[in-house]
C-alpha cells in the first residue's frame, strides 16, 4: 500500500515510521526543501523527533504532487495553526478515491472549525477519519505499546484505518463520534498547560489531580456543547489523553504551563521553542467557542488569560480557590 504522510513534524514522522515499519511505501512530505534535503543526508529528524533513524525506505520530499501521487492513504499532520493554508496547497491534489486521515489536534483560530471539518471543507472531500489518543511521538517512533482511536461518522472508513495502523505494539479503536474525538484533542492541550502552571510553581499531586479531575469535567460541557457524545471523553482521546499530556516529560503543553508557573512570559517561552505547543493558540479558540456556546469553563479561560492577557499564575490560583462553592 502507498501512503503519504503530510507534515514532518514529531507526529507526522513517528506515524510515517509506523507504517513503513509494516511494509508500506511511505512519502513523508515537509514544506521546507533545505531541511528536507538534510533529512535525506543524515536520515534523521532531529529538529522534531531526536535520535530517531528514518528508514531508507521512508521517501522524504517537498513536492506536494509527488508526495499524493497514486497514493491510496493521505494522512494529514500539519500543526493546527497551519493546516487551513497547507490543506490549501494539496487542493486537487487529494482526492475522494483516497482514504485520508487527519492527525492533528486543535480547532481552526479563524473559524473555530476542527480538523477533519477543514480539510473535507477544502480539498473537497466526503470524510475525513480523526486519529487521536495519549499518543507521544517519541514513544511511538520507539515502539512503545500504544492505544488510539479512529473516528469517523462512516463507520467504515474508521475500520480501515483500524486494519492498517494496528500492529504489535500499536492498537487502534474506532469510534463514531469524531467532534467528541476531536474536541477532546483540542482541550486537553489547555488543561495541560494549566497542570504544567501548578507543577512550575511547586504545588503537589493533590493539586494536579483535581486540574485534571474538573478539567475533565469542562471538557465533557464543550464535548456536549458542541455536539460531541460525553461518553467520548471517557475514552482514549478525551481522559486517555488528557493524562497522558497532563502528567508526562513529553508534553510541550506541560512545559509551556511550568514556565509560566515560574514567571517567565509567554512570549519569552514560545521564542525559545522550536516545536509547536498547541494549547497556546487553542486556548484562545476553546476560550471564544465556550463563550458563545455558553460553556463554563474556569480552567480553560484563566489559561486564556495566563497566555493572551498577561495574568498572574499566582492570581490565577486565587481567582480560581476563590470561585462561588458549589455541588460537583
Amino acid at each position: 500500500m502507498k501512503i503519504a504522510v503530510i507534515g514532518d513534524g514529531g507526529w507526522g514522522t513517528a506515524n510515517a515510521l509506523l507504517l513503513a515499519g509494516y511494509g508500506h511505501a511511505v512519502s513523508l512530505w515537509g514544506a521546507f526543501p533545505e531541511y528536507i534535503e538534510e533529512m535525506r543526508r543524515t536520515r534523521r529528524n532531529d529538529k522534531f523527533l531526536k535520535g530517531v533513524a528514518l528508514p531508507e525506505s521512508l521517501v522524504l520530499t517537498s513536492d506536494r504532487a509527488a508526495a499524493v501521487s497514486g497514493a491510496d492513504v493521505v494522512v494529514l499532520a500539519p500543526p493546527s495553526k497551519y493546516f487551513a493554508p497547507v490543506m490549501e496547497g494539496f487542493k486537487g491534489l487529494v482526492t475522494n478515491g483516497q482514504l485520508v486521515v487527519s492527525l492533528t489536534k486543535g480547532l481552526c483560530e479563524k473559524t473555530n472549525k476542527r480538523m477533519t471539518e477543514l480539510a473535507q471543507e477544502i480539498l473537497g472531500l466526503s470524510n475525513v477519519v480523526a486519529l487521536a489518543g495519549p499518543t507521544h511521538a517519541e514513544e511511538v517512533a520507539r515502539g512503545i505499546p500504544t492505544a488510539i482511536v479512529a473516528a469517523c461518522a462512516d463507520e467504515a472508513a474508521a475500520k480501515r484505518v483500524q486494519k492498517i495502523w494496528s500492529g504489535p505494539t500499536f492498537r487502534v479503536y474506532t469510534s463514531r463520534d469524531p467532534v467528541g474525538v476531536e474536541i477532546g484533542g483540542a482541550v486537553k492541550n489547555v488543561l495541560a498547560i494549566a497542570v504544567g502552571c501548578s507543577d512550575g510553581m511547586g504545588f503537589g499531586d493533590n493539586t494536579r489531580a483535581a486540574l485534571i479531575t474538573r478539567g475533565l469535567a469542562e471538557m465533557k460541557r464543550f464535548v456536549f456543547a458542541y455536539g460531541g457524545a460525553p461518553e467520548t471523553v471517557g475514552g482514549l482521546a478525551g481522559v486517555g489523553d488528557l493524562i497522558v499530556t497532563c502528567t508526562s516529560v513529553h508534553s510541550r503543553n506541560h512545559f509551556v504551563g511550568e514556565r509560566l508557573g515560574r514567571g517567565e512570559k509567554i512570549d519569552d517561552i514560545l521564542g525559545s521553542m522550536q516545536m509547536v505547543a498547541e494549547g497556546v493558540w487553542n486556548a484562545k479558540v476553546v476560550h471564544d467557542l465556550a463563550a458563545k456556546l455558553g460553556v463554563e469553563m474556569p480552567i480553560c479561560n484563566l489559561v486564556y488569560a495566563l497566555c493572551y492577557e498577561n495574568y498572574n499564575a499566582a492570581d490565577a490560583v486565587s481567582a480560581m480557590m476563590n470561585r462561588d462553592l458549589k455541588s460537583e
